[in-house]
């Protein structure tokens, strides 16, 4: 189990351009600052982009969330979520709803 929270760079990706569009890049770039040293942030290796793919060929969910899904699979982490296509997914998945 990792010692800090664990987090694909796509999907910090996902963070950044949310932000950007709310708020501005300086925001964003802000938040990616520090979410940085309060995160392992997991650089997609070549196994973890066709697992996610492969997960996305089985379920219908955004291809980002299936890096949320691979990259939590990889590193034995439950993966916090209130996102539907990723709970309503394969039962063995390691996930946390955060909706209750």
């Amino acid at each position: 189990m990792p010692s800090r929270p664990v987090m694909s760079w796509i999907n910090l990706g996902e963070v950044a351009y949310i932000v950007e569009r709310c708020a501005g890049v300086a925001r964003a770039r802000r938040v990616v600052r520090e979410l940085r040293p309060r995160l392992t942030l997991d650089l997609p290796s070549e196994a973890r982009v066709l697992e996610a793919a492969h997960l996305k060929a089985g379920y219908a969910m955004a291809y980002a969330d299936a890096f949320a899904v691979a990259t939590a699979i990889a590193h034995g982490a439950t993966l916090l979520t209130g996102d539907p296509e990723i709970l309503d997914g394969d039962p063995a998945w390691p996930v946390e709803d955060l909706r209750s």
